[in-house]
């Protein structure tokens, strides 16, 4: 039975009552009735509710990882009901152009977005044309709603085509969701201009927008009805982004002597120099522009206001696994956690992303579908990346045969039916030095390919179009990077080189 908006229904009814001669006729009037607005509606009970929860900065210590630190009981419960991927990454290590790829299907140099305010609907050669991971959905019929930040934040990158109705909580900087701005009477910091690095106030969660977030979606998953509609509802979180801000229930799960400090620069070899970056980030909030080296007190601090953010972050979750599992909803809607991409905290000296290391390249990555009950509580070592997320979509949905050409991403259905499978043999990701800063002054560019046993990366001069460049580690037997062998193993890096080649245009050449 096809499922209309009431409206249309009675218009039908009337059609029908009066027509009952001409039932060809008839037939016509329902089959345009079941195209609204140009998007077709789907069957009750054939397409199975989506809700894509996406997480801003977490690295993978979390866990479903085997974090010895975080406690997160809400990701590990979601994880016992859907399929861990162990190796996932994503195609850029920043907000703007990673959201943009997995949510277009596209990678970067595809969908033309390389910086935090550029707008895939003007830099893709097909952006007009271009269906959003959302938007297919609602051509679908779906009911697409976003509540927080899906899309990026800044710059023209909202896209209110993808959705049924407007965005919310979705726009603003991330040192507004400070006490510091939305209470300044009650909480402003002393001297801070843009905003404090850190907060541990003793509030409520909806003091915080991610509060808000998760009471927003509770709220839109306990409205929509069991049948009729299927919804694709977007839930995007700003934490564990900068600043580290969360109540002071949160920071009192952990205490920050228990903080490991990272290895320093010191405890690399090999490292190039422009593989690096001046944290340029963590720098800008509350006094630390002005400071030098953090001392280790400072950066168990950070740490801890990480780990807080990411405790926060996991009780948000929590509210909507909660409505879901109590819900009518719970046997018909495949649940997604990711992040956008990585994060250092200190390792190397570096505090946050826009490089191609591994802590910044790979991401945390949950898929719960409940018509895969093989995969509960499982984990996959296969190599994936954030663009699989929309043809894989797609497909557990019903939709295969609508499936966009212009995916560049691999269906990952097979992980999810046997998590023993091979999907993919190489993950890309790609960034530019140094990252913030204008256009005209980025020096190089690096690409990255991850394969079962190692990390190849070069790095290309914008000036010369020479690789000025290179490294290689050996996760076999380094998981942290520490040691850049490529002189060492200088075959393997060739047969990288190679692969790097075929992916990337700019590299063809040498």
């Amino acid at each position: 039975m096809i499922h209309l908006p009431p409206i249309t229904q009675r218009i039908i009814a009337v059609v029908e009552l009066t027509l009952r001669t001409v039932p060809a006729l008839t037939a016509v009037l329902l089959a345009w009735f079941c195209v609204i607005d140009g998007e077709v509606l789907v069957a009750s009970g054939q397409s199975p509710n989506v809700v894509l929860i996406v997480a801003d900065d977490l690295n993978c210590s979390i866990e479903p990882y085997r974090d010895e630190t975080a406690k997160t009981p809400h990701l590990l419960r979601l994880a016992q009901r859907g399929l861990v991927f162990n190796r996932a990454y994503c195609q850029q290590a920043v907000c703007n152009p990673s959201r943009s790829s997995f949510l277009t299907g596209l990678r970067p140099e595809t969908v033309g977005v390389d910086d935090l305010r550029k707008s895939f609907r003007k830099t893709a050669d097909s952006g007009q044309s271009l269906v959003t991971l959302p938007q297919f959905f609602k051509k679908q019929g779906y009911f697409c709603q976003n509540i927080g930040k899906i899309f990026h934040n800044m710059g023209d990158t909202q896209d209110r085509r993808s959705w049924s109705i407007d965005e919310v909580l979705h726009q603003g900087t991330h040192a507004a969701d400070t006490l510091h701005h939305t209470r300044p009477n009650q909480f402003r910091a002393p001297s801070v201009t843009k905003s404090p690095v850190s907060e541990s106030f003793n509030v409520p969660d909806e003091y915080y927008r991610d509060g808000q977030i998760a009471n927003l979606a509770a709220s839109m998953l306990k409205e929509r009805p069991s049948s009729g509609q299927p919804f694709f509802l977007a839930v995007g979180f700003w934490r564990p982004h900068l600043p580290f801000v969360a109540p002071k229930k949160y920071w009192q799960r952990y205490t920050a002597s228990e903080m490991l400090l990272p290895f320093g620069i010191s405890q690399y070899r090999g490292i190039p120099s422009i593989a690096l970056h001046e944290s340029r980030e963590l720098r800008s909030y509350g006094n630390l522009r002005q400071q030098g080296k953090l001392s280790p007190s400072q950066i168990q601090h950070l740490r801890h206001g990480y780990y807080a953010s990411i405790s926060f972050l996991d009780a948000q979750v929590g509210k909507i696994l909660d409505v879901i599992e109590n819900s009518h909803h719970a046997n018909n809607t495949i649940v997604i956690f990711l992040s956008d991409h990585g994060f250092h905290l200190g390792e190397r000296g570096l505090w946050g992303k826009t490089t191609n290391f591994e802590l910044d390249a790979r991401v945390p990555l949950i898929i719960s579908d409940p018509g895969s009950p093989a995969s509960h509580g499982r984990t996959t070592n296969s190599l994936c990346e954030l663009v699989d997320l929309y043809p894989t979509l797609v497909h557990r949905c019903g939709f295969g045969q609508e499936m966009p050409a212009q995916l560049q991403g691999k269906d990952l259905s097979p992980l999810l039916e046997d998590p023993t499978v091979v999907m993919k043999t190489k993950a890309f990701t790609q960034h530019q030095h140094p990252f913030y800063a204008p256009r005209e002054k980025w020096e190089v560019i690096g690409f990255s390919v991850r394969t079962d046993e190692w990390r190849y990366t070069e790095w290309v001069s914008l000036a010369s179009n020479k690789i000025v460049a290179r490294e290689l580690y050996h996760h076999a037997n380094d998981l942290n990077e520490f040691v850049n062998v490529v002189e060492n193993h200088p075959e393997v890096a060739a047969i990288h080189s190679l692969e790097l080649a075929q992916q990337f245009p700019l590299l063809k050449q040498h």
